[in-house]
């Protein structure tokens, strides 16, 4: 890691004689190095620059000494830390430097050794400090995700039993209506048996409304309505899987019955708008057993990867792109295709999530579990899917998750859990 030093000092010495004093450190990238000759040009700096991690001020500077830039940076929300320097006669000045919130201080002349160890362990503390709201900051986002999917879970649990009612009363009467319409319409053709020459007004009626075909058309309407309420029940059912609650304990459980429901959940997104065109599932599932699991963080993983699939396929048409045939799609049509597979393989439930999209570089796989590391516009993600993913397949599961992308061949994600 390279660490950046503003160095603060209206001596012009001072920039030679840290440059030759600190040179092999910076031949070697572990200290780069910048200078200002006032406290207002390093505030300017400061502020100008998220990445300085530690500022080395004189106190007595003309336009802005160095008491006064400690102030003015100890405002800013996250501000360096400040090393002062000053003359052995100037303990006074340190001492209201340090109640003022410097970290620390060295004297002149400056010892080189001295000087090391003092910004080493500057740089130890700032490290320590952006760490800690680092994972502050995770576990905040976290809680607020752990809420969001709570919420959902509830909210699609709540939507899945009212609709569930309702569904129930019309695909439990479909049955009995049919056997009604076909006892009818036996009634109809013994009429039709037994008094063949119907009454005029009968027989004009019969004509009006075209009896034969109401007779064909009312059991094809039936169908629909039967097709239409099992589509609904199927869909609660989906709403159902994807909304359960975790216990503590892992449950054996289907994994393609949790793919599924997820992908009813993204149907929407993935059906396409006036915008977006289609983008085709394919489905390549292998024999598996029940998989000990939580289901419900594992659906939550599975829509993670998809939900960011789906983005980049949007992100790339707003760019005007056409996706290439990705490596795992090879053979499959150019259009925008996401592919499923699972299969058991050396004792680990495998399941594969492959896209044709844009794909991405190795710098972006690298980072791509970091906490708040994403590509996408500002507003559009936080950057914790992926590693919040990684943790419930890792920590949770023990297993593991990795992906593979090549720069236009699409993306693989690849979640392995131990059987």
């Amino acid at each position: 890691m390279t660490h950046h030093i503003l160095v603060v000092d209206d001596e012009p010495d001072v920039e030679m004689l840290i440059m030759l004093k600190f040179r092999r450190e910076i031949a070697q990238g572990d200290y780069v190095f910048s200078f200002a000759s006032n406290g207002a040009d390093a505030y300017e700096k400061v502020k100008a620059s998220s990445d300085i991690d530690v500022v080395l001020t004189d106190i007595n500077m003309p336009e802005m000494d160095g008491l006064t830039l400690l102030a003015k940076l100890n405002a800013l929300d996250y501000p360096p830390k400040t090393v002062m320097v000053s003359a052995y006669g100037d303990m006074k000045n340190i001492r209201a430097a340090m109640n003022k919130g410097a970290f620390d201080f060295v004297t002149k002349p400056i010892n080189s050794e001295d000087l090391l160890i003092t910004l080493t362990r500057s740089l130890k503390a700032t490290e320590q400090e952006r760490g800690n709201r680092t994972r502050l900051k995770q576990a905040q986002l976290q809680l607020v995700q752990s809420e969001k999917m709570s919420s959902l879970g509830q909210m699609l649990a709540g939507v899945a039993h009212e609709i569930n009612n309702p569904v129930n009363y019309v695909y439990g009467n479909l049955k009995p209506a049919r056997d009604y319409v076909e006892e009818l319409t036996e009634l109809i053709e013994l009429y039709q048996q037994h008094y063949p020459r119907p009454a005029p007004e009968i027989q004009n009626y019969i004509e009006e409304v075209d009896l034969d075909f109401l007779q064909e058309d009312l059991a094809k309407l039936l169908d629909s309505l039967e097709m239409g309420a099992t589509r609904i029940r199927e869909l609660v059912l989906s709403l159902r899987n994807f909304s359960r609650l975790d216990d503590s304990e892992k449950k054996a459980v289907d994994i393609h019955v949790g793919i599924e429901s997820t992908l009813v959940i993204l149907n929407g997104r993935l059906k396409g708008t006036a915008e977006t065109s289609k983008i085709n599932v394919i489905r390549d599932y292998g024999t598996l057993p029940l998989v000990p699991c939580h289901s419900s963080q594992l659906n939550q993983v599975i829509m993670n990867i998809v939900g960011n699939a789906i983005d980049a396929f949007e992100e790339c048409a707003g760019e005007g792109s056409t996706p290439q045939a990705a490596a795992p799609l090879a053979g499959e049509a150019l259009s925008k295709t996401i592919k499923i597979s699972t299969e058991v393989r050396e004792g680990w439930a495998r399941i594969v999530i492959a896209d044709n999209g844009p794909g991405m570089e190795q710098e972006t796989i690298d980072k791509l579990f970091d906490p708040f590391f994403t590509t996408k516009p500002m507003g559009k993600g936080t950057g914790l899917g992926l590693a919040i993913s990684q943790q419930i397949i890792t920590e949770k599961h023990g297993g593991r998750l990795s992906c593979q992308s090549t720069p236009g061949m699409g993306s693989e994600f690849v979640i392995a859990l131990p059987l």
